[in-house]
Protein backbone atom coordinates (compact mmCIF):
# COMPACT_ATOMS: atom_id res chain seq x y z
CA UNK A 1 0.00 0.00 0.00
CA UNK A 2 1.36 3.44 -0.98
CA UNK A 3 -0.07 7.03 -0.53
CA UNK A 4 0.23 9.74 -3.13
CA UNK A 5 -0.44 13.17 -1.49
CA UNK A 6 0.37 15.63 -4.49
CA UNK A 7 -2.66 17.67 -4.91
CA UNK A 8 -5.56 16.15 -7.39
CA UNK A 9 -7.82 18.38 -8.97
CA UNK A 10 -11.41 18.80 -10.48
CA UNK A 11 -12.64 21.48 -12.39
CA UNK A 12 -14.78 22.57 -9.68
CA UNK A 13 -11.65 23.63 -8.46
CA UNK A 14 -9.92 26.49 -10.50
CA UNK A 15 -11.04 28.83 -12.70
CA UNK A 16 -9.33 30.14 -16.19
CA UNK A 17 -7.37 33.07 -15.13
CA UNK A 18 -8.08 36.14 -17.77
CA UNK A 19 -5.48 37.49 -20.16
CA UNK A 20 -4.61 40.55 -22.40
CA UNK A 21 -5.89 39.49 -25.61
CA UNK A 22 -6.13 41.23 -29.38
CA UNK A 23 -9.29 39.82 -29.83
CA UNK A 24 -12.09 42.32 -30.25
CA UNK A 25 -14.98 39.85 -30.32
CA UNK A 26 -15.87 35.96 -29.44
CA UNK A 27 -16.79 35.26 -33.37
CA UNK A 28 -13.32 35.71 -33.96
CA UNK A 29 -12.25 32.73 -32.83
CA UNK A 30 -11.83 29.20 -34.48
CA UNK A 31 -12.76 26.12 -32.85
CA UNK A 32 -12.24 24.16 -36.08
CA UNK A 33 -9.29 21.86 -35.34
CA UNK A 34 -7.95 19.39 -38.17
CA UNK A 35 -5.38 16.56 -36.41
CA UNK A 36 -3.35 14.48 -38.05
CA UNK A 37 -3.09 10.78 -35.89
CA UNK A 38 -0.30 9.34 -34.48
CA UNK A 39 -1.25 5.98 -37.29
CA UNK A 40 -1.92 8.44 -40.36
CA UNK A 41 -5.03 9.25 -40.16
CA UNK A 42 -6.58 12.84 -40.44
CA UNK A 43 -9.96 14.67 -39.46
CA UNK A 44 -11.26 18.33 -39.01
CA UNK A 45 -13.92 19.91 -37.26
CA UNK A 46 -14.74 20.89 -33.62
CA UNK A 47 -13.80 18.32 -31.03
CA UNK A 48 -17.04 17.89 -28.73
CA UNK A 49 -18.21 14.56 -28.42
CA UNK A 50 -21.99 13.08 -27.93
CA UNK A 51 -21.03 10.02 -25.96
CA UNK A 52 -21.73 6.68 -26.54
CA UNK A 53 -24.80 5.93 -24.49
CA UNK A 54 -28.02 4.73 -25.25
CA UNK A 55 -29.65 8.09 -24.45
CA UNK A 56 -26.73 10.20 -25.92
CA UNK A 57 -25.06 8.27 -29.27
CA UNK A 58 -27.99 8.36 -31.23
CA UNK A 59 -28.68 8.77 -34.74
CA UNK A 60 -30.73 11.76 -34.68
CA UNK A 61 -28.24 13.12 -32.38
CA UNK A 62 -25.14 12.85 -35.18
CA UNK A 63 -27.40 14.06 -37.84
CA UNK A 64 -28.35 17.15 -35.78
CA UNK A 65 -24.13 17.57 -34.85
CA UNK A 66 -22.82 16.93 -37.88
CA UNK A 67 -24.76 19.92 -38.85
CA UNK A 68 -22.09 21.98 -36.40
CA UNK A 69 -18.93 19.28 -37.59
CA UNK A 70 -19.43 17.89 -33.98
CA UNK A 71 -18.46 14.41 -33.69
CA UNK A 72 -20.74 11.23 -32.40
CA UNK A 73 -19.88 7.91 -30.70
CA UNK A 74 -23.10 5.97 -31.36
CA UNK A 75 -24.16 3.56 -29.20
CA UNK A 76 -23.07 -0.10 -29.71
CA UNK A 77 -26.87 -0.90 -28.82
CA UNK A 78 -27.43 1.74 -32.26
CA UNK A 79 -29.62 0.20 -35.00
CA UNK A 80 -28.48 1.58 -38.50
CA UNK A 81 -31.33 0.10 -40.52
CA UNK A 82 -29.08 -0.44 -43.37
CA UNK A 83 -31.58 -1.41 -46.03
CA UNK A 84 -33.52 1.64 -44.91
CA UNK A 85 -31.20 4.62 -44.58
CA UNK A 86 -28.61 6.69 -47.40
CA UNK A 87 -26.36 8.52 -45.05
CA UNK A 88 -24.44 10.92 -46.21
CA UNK A 89 -20.47 11.67 -46.19
CA UNK A 90 -20.91 13.87 -44.03
CA UNK A 91 -22.80 12.12 -41.00
CA UNK A 92 -20.67 9.12 -41.77
CA UNK A 93 -17.50 11.11 -41.58
CA UNK A 94 -18.61 12.84 -37.86
CA UNK A 95 -19.78 9.48 -36.15
CA UNK A 96 -18.04 6.54 -34.69
CA UNK A 97 -19.18 2.76 -34.31
CA UNK A 98 -18.60 1.14 -30.40
CA UNK A 99 -17.90 -1.95 -29.68
CA UNK A 100 -16.99 -3.57 -26.30
CA UNK A 101 -15.33 -6.47 -25.01
CA UNK A 102 -17.40 -8.87 -26.34
CA UNK A 103 -17.70 -10.94 -29.72
CA UNK A 104 -21.25 -9.68 -30.80
CA UNK A 105 -20.31 -6.32 -30.67
CA UNK A 106 -17.23 -6.40 -32.30
CA UNK A 107 -18.63 -8.65 -35.03
CA UNK A 108 -21.49 -5.61 -35.43
CA UNK A 109 -18.98 -3.07 -35.90
CA UNK A 110 -16.92 -4.99 -38.25
CA UNK A 111 -20.26 -5.76 -40.11
CA UNK A 112 -20.93 -2.20 -40.48
CA UNK A 113 -17.42 -0.83 -41.06
CA UNK A 114 -17.70 -3.30 -44.31
CA UNK A 115 -21.37 -1.89 -45.14
CA UNK A 116 -20.06 1.72 -44.35
CA UNK A 117 -16.94 2.28 -45.23
CA UNK A 118 -16.95 5.65 -44.48
CA UNK A 119 -16.64 5.44 -41.61
CA UNK A 120 -12.92 6.65 -40.11
CA UNK A 121 -13.79 6.26 -36.23
CA UNK A 122 -14.00 3.24 -33.85
CA UNK A 123 -14.64 3.45 -30.34
CA UNK A 124 -13.27 0.87 -27.78
CA UNK A 125 -15.37 0.94 -24.98
CA UNK A 126 -14.89 -0.53 -21.64
CA UNK A 127 -15.14 0.33 -18.08
CA UNK A 128 -12.01 -0.53 -17.11
CA UNK A 129 -9.37 0.23 -19.76
CA UNK A 130 -6.56 -1.44 -17.20
CA UNK A 131 -7.19 -4.54 -18.26
CA UNK A 132 -4.25 -6.77 -20.64
CA UNK A 133 -7.47 -8.33 -22.93
CA UNK A 134 -8.41 -5.00 -23.78
CA UNK A 135 -5.06 -3.78 -24.63
CA UNK A 136 -4.91 -7.30 -26.62
CA UNK A 137 -8.49 -5.58 -28.48
CA UNK A 138 -6.71 -2.62 -29.18
CA UNK A 139 -3.81 -4.94 -30.67
CA UNK A 140 -6.30 -6.69 -32.90
CA UNK A 141 -8.91 -4.32 -33.72
CA UNK A 142 -5.85 -2.01 -34.77
CA UNK A 143 -4.29 -5.27 -37.02
CA UNK A 144 -7.56 -5.52 -38.75
CA UNK A 145 -8.46 -2.07 -39.59
CA UNK A 146 -4.98 0.13 -39.99
CA UNK A 147 -6.87 2.93 -41.79
CA UNK A 148 -9.22 3.77 -38.90
CA UNK A 149 -9.05 6.17 -36.24
CA UNK A 150 -9.51 4.36 -33.06
CA UNK A 151 -10.64 5.95 -29.56
CA UNK A 152 -10.26 3.46 -26.83
CA UNK A 153 -10.23 3.84 -22.79
CA UNK A 154 -11.46 4.31 -20.11
CA UNK A 155 -8.40 4.70 -18.40
CA UNK A 156 -6.76 7.94 -16.08
CA UNK A 157 -3.41 7.43 -15.89
CA UNK A 158 -0.30 8.36 -17.98
CA UNK A 159 1.13 4.82 -18.29
CA UNK A 160 -1.79 3.30 -19.02
CA UNK A 161 -2.19 5.97 -21.72
CA UNK A 162 0.62 5.57 -22.99
CA UNK A 163 -0.08 1.50 -23.14
CA UNK A 164 -2.69 1.75 -25.15
CA UNK A 165 -1.35 4.29 -27.75
CA UNK A 166 1.26 1.88 -28.23
CA UNK A 167 -1.23 -1.09 -28.63
CA UNK A 168 -2.49 1.09 -31.88
CA UNK A 169 -5.29 4.10 -30.63
CA UNK A 170 -4.88 7.06 -32.12
CA UNK A 171 -7.20 8.76 -28.91
CA UNK A 172 -7.43 7.48 -25.44
CA UNK A 173 -10.49 8.10 -23.38
CA UNK A 174 -9.53 9.36 -20.15
CA UNK A 175 -12.28 9.46 -16.89
CA UNK A 176 -13.16 6.96 -14.21
CA UNK A 177 -16.18 8.16 -12.17
CA UNK A 178 -16.52 11.40 -13.14
CA UNK A 179 -19.88 10.64 -15.20
CA UNK A 180 -23.26 12.63 -13.66
CA UNK A 181 -24.98 8.65 -13.95
CA UNK A 182 -21.72 7.02 -12.80
CA UNK A 183 -21.83 5.66 -9.37
CA UNK A 184 -18.47 3.62 -9.75
CA UNK A 185 -16.31 5.96 -7.58
CA UNK A 186 -19.19 5.43 -4.71
CA UNK A 187 -19.33 1.83 -4.91
CA UNK A 188 -15.63 0.74 -5.55
CA UNK A 189 -13.78 3.50 -4.22
CA UNK A 190 -11.77 3.72 -7.89
CA UNK A 191 -11.48 7.08 -9.36
CA UNK A 192 -9.19 10.01 -10.40
CA UNK A 193 -9.84 13.77 -10.08
CA UNK A 194 -10.83 14.75 -13.47
CA UNK A 195 -8.79 17.65 -14.46
CA UNK A 196 -5.57 16.45 -13.02
CA UNK A 197 -6.12 13.03 -15.07
CA UNK A 198 -6.62 15.16 -18.24
CA UNK A 199 -3.98 17.02 -17.64
CA UNK A 200 -1.28 13.94 -16.85
CA UNK A 201 -2.86 11.93 -19.49
CA UNK A 202 -2.41 14.63 -22.27
CA UNK A 203 1.09 15.42 -21.46
CA UNK A 204 1.76 11.23 -22.04
CA UNK A 205 -0.47 11.58 -24.79
CA UNK A 206 1.25 14.25 -26.95
CA UNK A 207 4.87 12.95 -26.19
CA UNK A 208 4.05 9.84 -28.24
CA UNK A 209 2.11 12.21 -31.04
CA UNK A 210 -1.75 10.70 -29.58
CA UNK A 211 -4.40 12.35 -28.25
CA UNK A 212 -6.73 12.23 -25.72
CA UNK A 213 -10.48 12.58 -25.08
CA UNK A 214 -12.01 13.70 -21.87
CA UNK A 215 -14.96 11.54 -20.59
CA UNK A 216 -17.35 13.20 -18.09
CA UNK A 217 -17.82 15.33 -15.17
CA UNK A 218 -18.51 18.17 -17.54
CA UNK A 219 -21.30 20.38 -15.33
CA UNK A 220 -21.33 23.32 -17.33
CA UNK A 221 -19.73 24.78 -20.80
CA UNK A 222 -16.92 26.59 -18.07
CA UNK A 223 -16.18 23.17 -17.65
CA UNK A 224 -15.12 22.11 -21.20
CA UNK A 225 -13.55 25.21 -21.45
CA UNK A 226 -11.23 23.67 -18.93
CA UNK A 227 -10.55 20.65 -20.25
CA UNK A 228 -9.83 21.95 -23.46
CA UNK A 229 -6.88 24.67 -21.57
CA UNK A 230 -5.79 21.16 -19.78
CA UNK A 231 -4.89 19.73 -22.65
CA UNK A 232 -7.59 17.42 -23.65
CA UNK A 233 -8.19 17.23 -27.74
CA UNK A 234 -11.61 16.16 -27.58
CA UNK A 235 -14.16 16.86 -24.93
CA UNK A 236 -16.68 13.86 -24.51
CA UNK A 237 -20.49 14.93 -23.18
CA UNK A 238 -23.49 13.12 -21.64
CA UNK A 239 -25.69 14.66 -19.31
CA UNK A 240 -24.66 18.04 -20.99
CA UNK A 241 -26.53 16.45 -24.37
CA UNK A 242 -29.29 14.71 -22.81
CA UNK A 243 -33.31 15.33 -22.24
CA UNK A 244 -33.70 16.51 -25.83
CA UNK A 245 -35.62 15.20 -29.10
CA UNK A 246 -32.48 13.77 -30.67
CA UNK A 247 -31.90 12.14 -27.15
CA UNK A 248 -33.07 8.51 -27.12
CA UNK A 249 -34.85 7.53 -23.38
CA UNK A 250 -38.86 7.56 -21.99
CA UNK A 251 -40.75 10.69 -22.28
CA UNK A 252 -42.74 10.92 -18.83
CA UNK A 253 -45.57 13.34 -18.34
CA UNK A 254 -45.90 14.42 -14.75
CA UNK A 255 -47.56 17.38 -12.92
CA UNK A 256 -44.02 19.46 -12.76
CA UNK A 257 -43.33 19.22 -16.20
CA UNK A 258 -42.11 16.74 -19.12
CA UNK A 259 -38.86 14.64 -18.50
CA UNK A 260 -36.72 11.99 -20.17
CA UNK A 261 -34.83 9.44 -18.42
CA UNK A 262 -30.97 9.56 -18.73
CA UNK A 263 -29.18 6.42 -17.66
CA UNK A 264 -25.37 4.74 -17.43
CA UNK A 265 -24.70 2.13 -18.93
CA UNK A 266 -23.54 0.47 -16.23
CA UNK A 267 -26.80 0.96 -14.59
CA UNK A 268 -29.80 -1.52 -13.72
CA UNK A 269 -31.48 -0.14 -16.50
CA UNK A 270 -29.16 -0.90 -19.07
CA UNK A 271 -28.11 -4.43 -18.05
CA UNK A 272 -32.09 -5.52 -17.44
CA UNK A 273 -32.07 -4.09 -21.06
CA UNK A 274 -29.77 -5.82 -22.62
CA UNK A 275 -28.01 -8.03 -20.23
CA UNK A 276 -31.49 -10.08 -18.67
CA UNK A 277 -30.28 -8.42 -15.18
CA UNK A 278 -27.41 -7.85 -13.23
CA UNK A 279 -24.78 -10.39 -13.66
CA UNK A 280 -24.55 -12.45 -10.21
CA UNK A 281 -20.75 -11.68 -9.83
CA UNK A 282 -21.29 -7.49 -10.24
CA UNK A 283 -22.74 -4.81 -9.62
CA UNK A 284 -24.89 -1.31 -10.59
CA UNK A 285 -22.95 1.21 -11.23
CA UNK A 286 -24.39 3.42 -12.99
CA UNK A 287 -28.14 5.37 -12.43
CA UNK A 288 -31.21 5.74 -13.83
CA UNK A 289 -32.33 9.55 -13.51
CA UNK A 290 -35.40 12.15 -14.98
CA UNK A 291 -33.96 14.85 -16.81
CA UNK A 292 -36.68 18.30 -17.54
CA UNK A 293 -36.88 17.81 -21.38
CA UNK A 294 -34.95 20.24 -22.80
CA UNK A 295 -35.91 20.29 -26.84
CA UNK A 296 -34.18 20.60 -29.58
CA UNK A 297 -30.50 20.26 -28.91
CA UNK A 298 -28.96 23.09 -31.51
CA UNK A 299 -29.89 25.55 -29.19
CA UNK A 300 -27.78 23.42 -26.34
CA UNK A 301 -25.33 23.71 -28.80
CA UNK A 302 -25.31 27.31 -29.43
CA UNK A 303 -24.65 27.57 -25.80
CA UNK A 304 -21.61 25.38 -25.86
CA UNK A 305 -20.07 26.71 -28.77
CA UNK A 306 -20.38 30.27 -27.68
CA UNK A 307 -18.97 29.72 -23.98
CA UNK A 308 -15.93 28.01 -25.33
CA UNK A 309 -15.63 30.41 -27.75
CA UNK A 310 -15.77 33.52 -24.95
CA UNK A 311 -13.54 31.42 -22.93
CA UNK A 312 -10.79 31.65 -25.74
CA UNK A 313 -11.68 35.12 -25.70
CA UNK A 314 -10.58 36.08 -22.22
CA UNK A 315 -7.74 34.32 -22.42
CA UNK A 316 -6.22 35.50 -25.57
CA UNK A 317 -6.73 32.26 -27.54
CA UNK A 318 -7.96 32.75 -31.06
CA UNK A 319 -8.21 29.17 -31.90
CA UNK A 320 -9.04 26.13 -29.58
CA UNK A 321 -5.93 24.49 -30.51
CA UNK A 322 -4.33 27.78 -29.13
CA UNK A 323 -6.32 27.14 -25.43
CA UNK A 324 -3.77 24.96 -23.79
CA UNK A 325 -1.03 27.59 -23.97
CA UNK A 326 -2.95 30.72 -23.33
CA UNK A 327 -4.28 29.08 -20.03
CA UNK A 328 -3.21 29.90 -17.00
CA UNK A 329 -5.24 28.09 -13.98
CA UNK A 330 -6.27 29.46 -10.46
CA UNK A 331 -7.00 27.52 -7.61
CA UNK A 332 -10.40 28.26 -5.90
CA UNK A 333 -12.44 27.64 -2.70
CA UNK A 334 -15.72 28.54 -4.86
CA UNK A 335 -16.45 29.29 -8.14
CA UNK A 336 -19.92 30.42 -8.58
CA UNK A 337 -22.51 32.35 -6.69
CA UNK A 338 -25.42 30.12 -5.56
CA UNK A 339 -26.88 32.96 -3.54
CA UNK A 340 -29.85 32.77 -6.16
CA UNK A 341 -28.80 29.74 -7.70
CA UNK A 342 -31.47 27.05 -6.83
CA UNK A 343 -35.22 26.86 -7.64
CA UNK A 344 -36.56 27.60 -4.52
CA UNK A 345 -34.96 30.83 -4.00
CA UNK A 346 -34.97 32.28 -7.50
CA UNK A 347 -38.04 32.52 -10.35
CA UNK A 348 -37.69 34.11 -13.57
CA UNK A 349 -39.44 37.32 -14.12
CA UNK A 350 -41.62 35.84 -16.57
CA UNK A 351 -42.69 32.95 -14.06
CA UNK A 352 -43.37 35.82 -11.47
CA UNK A 353 -45.42 37.61 -13.89
CA UNK A 354 -47.47 34.50 -14.75
CA UNK A 355 -48.52 34.32 -11.00
CA UNK A 356 -49.39 37.44 -10.17
CA UNK A 357 -52.49 38.89 -10.03
CA UNK A 358 -53.33 42.36 -10.63
CA UNK A 359 -56.30 44.29 -9.92
CA UNK A 360 -58.89 45.57 -12.14
CA UNK A 361 -59.39 49.41 -12.25
CA UNK A 362 -62.13 51.29 -14.01
CA UNK A 363 -61.16 54.51 -15.25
Amino acid sequence: MRIEDDLKLDYSDVLLRPKRSTLSSRSQVDLVRTFTFRNGMTWSGVPIVAANMDTVGTTDMAESLCDHSMLTCLSKHIDMRQEEISYSTHYLNNVSFTMGMDQASKQKVYKLLEFYPEVNFITLDVANGYMECFVDLVKEVRSAWKNKIIIAGNVVTAEMTEALLLAGADIVKVGIGPGSVCTTRKLTGVGYPQLSAVIECADAAHGLNGHIMADGGCTSVGDIAKAFGGGADFVMLGGMLAGHDESAGEIIETKSGIFKTFYGMSSDTAMDKYNGGVAHYRASEGKTVMLPYRGSVHQTVQEILGGVRSACSYVGAERLKDLPKCTTFVRVNRQLNNIFGTEDQSKTIQEVLDKTTYPCYNV
